[in-house]
């Protein structure tokens, strides 16, 4: 008898019949199983039918997956593969072309499946597919289905992409270079040849001569964005394959067209999943480009190389121009050389390639420090003399500077990391700038020296001014600056101080992170505070306030008092005397509705700051406040005596429209009751006792000798 573990209980279901729910004995035969199955349908060959999964993905049942079945699936009895392979090889070659167009149609959706592919193609089903290719005779449609069910059935990797024919290669590309062309058709013929780089280099060789550069790039340029996305997969795949020399070729397009920033600015609008797709393949677009400086980041300076040494002492003689060198015997000669190439801020000045010889940066720091040299010339210059002039611990190193730069740029650009398959975090600015890597060394060893001068650094400070300058330059990159211009401003404005602070903030925000309780429960004390305050406000109100009037002249001459009635549903207010005292609410004249109150405005919104336009000091203005009310939009106007009375009646008149509190007032009155009301807690939870009732005042002392008395005078 099998054991429990053994048993699945399943519902396998056939068109036109009631299912059946069985328990599967693992351990049984699949075939005697599906004989079972077909026996209490009565049908006759069980060899001719298979099971496969009725949901999701409809995988054939196999002695190799059969374990993965659970509990309460459904199962569908279907076509064996074998017999469904055949039916569809002969369907394929049917005279009947709508035969034809559904029996490739259904081979493009089962080809998914790996044990009908086997099938499929152990009756050279796929060189019948190659054939119809080939010949080019049939429509769109049944041509397009025809692609596809190609595609699904290589991607299992049973045939090599190498048996292809150049015949069948040329008809793909064709179909990719047509300009009116299919999109369904094209979106297949360039996932294809995408499979096809990506698999050989002899594949990446025909198909770069077959596809024109020119037409891959056309289709980035259509609406279409699984044409675009297909597109760009392709043009990744050819640069991932290519080698150097043809990669360099692709490069020169790309920069000649000035198409890397178009790719940038055209397919980063894209949605959904395709954005994703995309975001891919801008990270590979960068990741392959600048790769290709990997080979000078990982060569060292070779001391003995000529060439590489006259590239040093010519950046040494940019910045140091001497007339009198060539009349130098070679002792004196050697002596200034070794004296400059200090200046220039080598460590090992007699023999300044020393420097260069660990990889990485190895060439490519001599790269850019030629570059920035050449480049920006009077910048160097102004680099290099102003350090010279310096006192020696405060100088700026430039060439240990610029060896650590590039080796820190690699770091943040990845180069020499191979792309990975699921990476997506490109650099908007790279695709606006042809040279970043050396461009954004020209930006960042000027931003060295600046930074070095508001530390106020030593030589002893060098590594703890790379470290500022590496958070200068990952943060500003971050911030996904989109041009050079906008990198160099924003790196820039980062200055030391801004590091600082933002460090700072960010330790109290990993402070508050730390005490998440104490915020929680700031959070919880929060509503029963402001309960309180909405309280307090609305008993100010109900104490009244005296106003004044400013007339035309701004005489400040007349008084009026406004206050809310206790049951909070009316605002009496009236003229009074300079001398009166709280007025009753009996004794003001006038009064409105808090129902009727439409709402509430401030400082220059509201209709008495308007009809004095101009004329109105900021003190004025900051202390303006009206209400408005009934449907003809009438206004009560108000000139509050203080700030801190501006705030009391604003926050009321807020509490009875029903809206939030957002007075200052407000925020600093609710921090001070919050930090006591936690100081509080905090003591209760340090096990101190705090009394429900206030303690017993004590007697007064029987005398007062311990004070100390003021009216004598010190001797």
């Amino acid at each position: 008898m099998p054991q429990q573990k053994d048993i699945v209980k399943i519902a396998i279901q056939m068109p036109g019949a009631y299912p059946q729910l069985i328990q599967l004995d693992q351990k049984k035969p699949l075939s005697a199983v599906i004989k079972e199955v077909c026996d209490g349908w009565n049908l006759p060959g069980p060899d001719n039918y298979a099971l496969q999964y009725a949901d999701g993905v409809q995988t054939y049942i196999t002695e190799s997956n059969r374990l993965d079945i659970k509990n309460g699936c459904i199962l569908r009895l279907t076509k064996a593969p074998g017999r469904c392979a055949e039916d569809l090889y002969k369907g394929i070659q049917s005279s009947d072309s709508g035969v034809r167009c559904d029996s490739l149609k259904e081979l493009a959706n089962v080809s998914t499946d790996v044990t009908f592919a086997q099938e499929f193609i152990s009756r050279d089903g796929h060189l019948l597919l190659v054939k119809i290719v080939e010949d080019a005779k049939e429509s769109n449609v049944i041509m397009t289905h025809t692609l596809s069910g190609f595609m699904e059935l290589m991607d299992h990797g049973i045939v090599s992409w190498e048996n292809l024919s150049s015949v069948f290669i040329k008809k793909i590309a064709s179909f990719v270079n047509a300009k009116l062309t299919d999109v369904s058709m094209q979106q297949v013929s360039l996932d294809i040849l995408e499979s096809m780089v990506l698999s050989s280099h002899s594949l990446f060789l025909e198909v770069k001569q077959e596809i024109t550069m020119e037409r891959l790039i056309a289709h980035l340029q259509v609406t279409n964005q699984q044409i675009q996305t297909k597109a760009m997969a392709l043009l990744m795949a050819l640069l991932q394959t290519a080698g150097d020399s043809d990669r360099q070729d692709i490069f020169a397009f790309l920069n000649k067209k000035n198409l890397r920033q178009y790719i940038y600015k055209n397919i980063i609008h894209s949605s959904g999943s395709v954005q994703d797709k995309m975001a891919h393949y801008l990270y590979v677009l960068q990741s392959v480009t600048l790769n290709h400086m990997e080979a000078r980041m990982r060569t060292p300076m070779d001391c003995y190389s000529q060439e590489q040494r006259d590239i040093l002492h010519n950046l040494r003689l940019a910045a140091f121009e001497t007339e009198t060198e060539n009349s130098l015997n070679h002792e004196r000669r050697r002596s200034l050389c070794a004296k400059e190439f200090k200046k220039l801020g080598f460590s090992n000045n007699s023999n300044p390639g020393q420097d260069l010889v660990r990889t990485p940066p190895g060439l490519l720091a001599l790269d850019t420090m030629c570059y920035f040299a050449a480049r920006y010339p009077d910048a160097y210059s102004r680099f290099v003399l102003e350090n010279s002039s310096r006192e020696d611990k405060h100088e700026c190193p430039f060439g240990r500077s610029s060896i650590q730069l590039t080796l820190i740029l690699c770091e943040i650009l990845r180069i020499g990391e191979p792309p990975s398959e699921t990476g997506s975090d490109y650099h908007p600015v790279f695709f606006s700038q042809d040279r970043l890597m050396e461009e954004l060394f020209c930006v960042c060893i000027q931003l060295i020296n600046k930074t070095w001068k508001e530390m106020r650094a030593t030589q002893e400070d060098f590594d703890k001014v790379m470290q500022v300058v590496r958070e200068q330059i990952t943060r500003t990159l971050s911030s996904k600056p989109t041009s050079l211009e906008l990198f160099k401003n924003k790196v820039n404005a980062l200055n030391y101080s801004e590091i600082l602070k933002l460090r700072q903030t960010e330790r109290l925000h990993q402070e508050e992170t730390l005490a998440l309780p104490v915020v929680e429960l700031k959070e919880r004390l929060k509503p029963e505070l402001l309960q309180l305050i909405r309280q307090q406000r609305l008993n100010r109100l109900c104490q009244g306030t005296m106003f004044r009037k400013i007339s035309s002249r701004r005489r400040q001459d007349k008084l009026w008092y406004c206050r809310l009635s206790p049951n909070h549903k009316m605002l009496h207010y009236g003229d009074v005397e300079e001398d009166t005292d709280s007025p009753t609410v009996e004794t003001l004249q006038k009064k409105i509705p808090v129902a009727d109150i439409k709402g509430l405005l401030m400082g220059k919104d509201c209709p008495h700051m308007k009809e004095h336009k101009g004329k109105q000091n900021k003190e004025i203005l900051d202390l303006a406040f009206s209400i408005t009310y009934d449907v003809e939009e009438d206004s009560l106007n108000f000139i509050a005596p203080s700030r801190t009375d501006f705030c009391l009646w604003t926050d009321g008149l807020s509490v009875l429209l029903g809206r939030d509190m957002s007075s200052e007032s407000m925020h600093s009155e609710l921090e001070i009751l919050l930090s006591m009301e936690i100081k509080l807690r905090l003591l209760d939870l340090e096990n101190v006792h705090i009394p429900d009732s206030a303690p017993v005042v004590p007697k007064p002392p029987s005398n007062f000798n311990f004070c100390y008395d003021f009216s004598q005078t010190e001797q």
